[in-house]
């Protein structure tokens, strides 16, 4: 069965957006942007919503930009052909290779983990993620933690009362002081 994950960049007090809106705290140096293109490389399917979705907009036609690097042509080449899934109640139409959810998010999960199909099943956003984890449906989480304090903010996990059991699977500190965590959820 394909396993869920739920990943982001995420302050050290715990919040992936900040209070006013703005994620420029997480924008990843070098070595981290490496990591997220070949962690991508693992993901079949990446689920979002509405914000995450037109936040990642850019990269539709990003490879015709001439200034790109190396590194962001190569994220484009593998963030287009991506199938994505859209949650939002406000869109009516999506692009590259994106489709709207047709049902709440438990129900696309079980969806995608019956059909075949090799790679994650990734979610961005902690609104979706946090209906994801209130069904017990997410294995691993990945959390990118950037040394910065936001003060509040959107929170990476969802605030409810629910204790899930996790067990370390991987730990790794960049040259940036920035710090993987990869948690797999005990069953």
């Amino acid at each position: 069965m394909r396993s869920v994950t739920y990943s982001m960049s995420v302050s050290l007090d715990g919040y992936i957006v900040a209070p006013d809106g703005g994620i420029d705290w997480s924008t990843p140096d070098p070595e981290v942007f490496r990591f997220w293109i070949d962690d991508i490389r693992q993901v079949g399917v990446h689920l979002m919503g509405r914000r995450l979705y037109e936040t990642m907009l850019y990269w539709e036609d990003a490879d015709e930009n001439p200034s790109l690097d190396e590194a962001e042509r190569e994220w484009a080449a593998l963030w287009n052909p991506l199938p994505k899934v859209v949650f939002s109640r406000t869109l009516t139409t999506v692009q590259g290779n994106a489709r709207l959810a047709s049902g709440p998010v438990a129900q696309e999960i079980e969806r995608l983990r019956a059909e075949p199909g090799d790679g994650d099943i990734a979610i961005g956003g902690a609104v979706l993620a946090a209906e994801a984890a209130a069904s017990d449906l997410i294995d691993e989480y990945r959390i990118m933690v950037h040394p910065v304090l936001l003060g509040g903010g959107i929170p990476f996990f969802p605030r409810h009362e629910r204790r899930v059991g996790l067990e370390l699977a991987e730990t790794r500190t960049f040259g940036s002081k920035v710090v993987h965590l990869r948690y797999r959820v005990r069953r």
